[in-house]
């Protein structure tokens, strides 16, 4: 199969009325299209297709048992798919269309292929103009995980799509650069209060303002247990995962140094580091994260560096261990799961 990949500006999506009818009937004939989020890009089929469904974990190399999130216009399309509540509705009107999951009780209308054969379902209105146009011009709700090859680092430029799926899906819509860089944030409802199962741009604080009841699923940290089945992508199985071994250490910045100087003359690795650490580490292959105090930049670039220090040959890669506060909670979910949990405890652990 060749794989087209088409431009689109996301400034002038008029001008790209031909390419979005030529993926929409890609779509409705059962296919694959990869196209951007706000958050990553995403690999979608037709919601409504069990086969579909079934083929994009086919093209992922992905377990069937792991539910993917249906896209779809406005928070109000969900009634077609799912049972909606008032709560889901304040909910919407605070983060939609944005990057928030929400899953509720599934409507027979949406397959169990697309679910795991869960009896729920997740709902995603997507803020990324494309997105949005797509699912419009296709009058489908899309089914879309993250557009990459299952286990590696989610896909945050449609170069990163191409690397993963060229010659497996038929065409990938290039919309730039995703503004967020990690999947959306997901949540299931519970009676009047929320759990918290995977973390997102949309954090704990944020939805506290919302609902009062927040609780975090312990498998944001920990592992899922044996036998457990995942609510949401990403809490099963190893993910985000670059090829080389990720190892996070905790400790101060001191430390943090020492210890990658110590490894780079063992063998050849790639240390994550903060901004303010690229000097100390002129003589180790390294690649800035951004500013200790920016959470934001970190989590933007982390994908795009783990498959960057791919590139580069690295067997190993050494990160700082996130702190869980704030918006910090996603990207320490996220270093976890790409790290397969191992942490090194390293230096003396300075309190802040």
């Amino acid at each position: 199969m060749q794989t087209k990949l088409c431009k689109i500006d996301r400034t002038n999506i008029g001008a790209s009325t031909d390419v979005l009818k030529e993926a929409s009937a890609i779509l409705r004939d059962g296919g694959l299209v990869a196209f951007p989020t706000e958050t990553v890009y995403g690999l979608g089929a037709n919601a409504l297709s069990a086969e579909a469904a079934l083929s994009v974990f086919a093209a992922k190399g992905r377990p069937a048992d792991n539910p993917l999130i249906v896209h779809v216009a406005r928070p109000e399309d969900a009634e077609a798919f799912a049972h909606t509540t008032p709560l889901y509705y304040r909910l919407a009107e605070a983060f939609m269309p944005g990057p928030l999951t929400v899953i509720l009780q599934k409507k027979p209308i949406i397959p169990d292929a697309v679910t795991g054969g869960l009896d729920s379902v997740a709902i995603r209105c997507p803020s990324d103009p494309v997105a949005h146009a797509l699912i419009e011009v296709s009058g489908l709700p899309i089914a879309a995980p993250s557009a990459n090859r299952s286990g590696k680092p989610s896909p945050t430029t449609a170069a990163h799509v191409f690397e993963d799926m060229d010659g497996i899906i038929p065409m990938i819509l290039d919309g730039g650069e995703s503004d967020v860089g990690v999947e959306s944030t997901v949540i299931k409802l519970d009676g009047e209060g929320v759990i918290l199962l995977r973390p997102g741009a949309v954090t704990p604080e944020m939805l506290r303002e919302i609902v009062e009841d927040v609780r975090i699923s312990s498998a944001v940290t920990e592992e899922l247990g044996v036998g457990e089945k995942p609510l949401s992508p990403g809490m099963k199985y190893k993910h985000y995962a670059p090829t080389a071994s990720l190892i996070l250490l905790d400790g101060p910045s001191e430390a943090f140094v020492a210890y990658v100087k110590e490894q780079a003359a063992t063998g050849f690795c790639v240390a994550l580091c903060y901004e303010e650490e690229t000097e100390a580490l002129t003589a180790v292959p390294h690649l800035s994260v951004g500013y200790r105090s920016d959470i934001g930049a970190q989590t933007h670039r982390l994908f795009r560096q783990l498959r960057e220090a791919d590139a580069l040959g690295a067997d190993y890669i050494y990160a700082h261990l996130p702190t869980m506060e704030g918006g910090g909670l996603a990207l320490y979910n996220r270093m976890i799961r790409a790290a397969a949990h191992h942490i090194e405890k390293i230096g003396k652990k300075v309190e802040d």
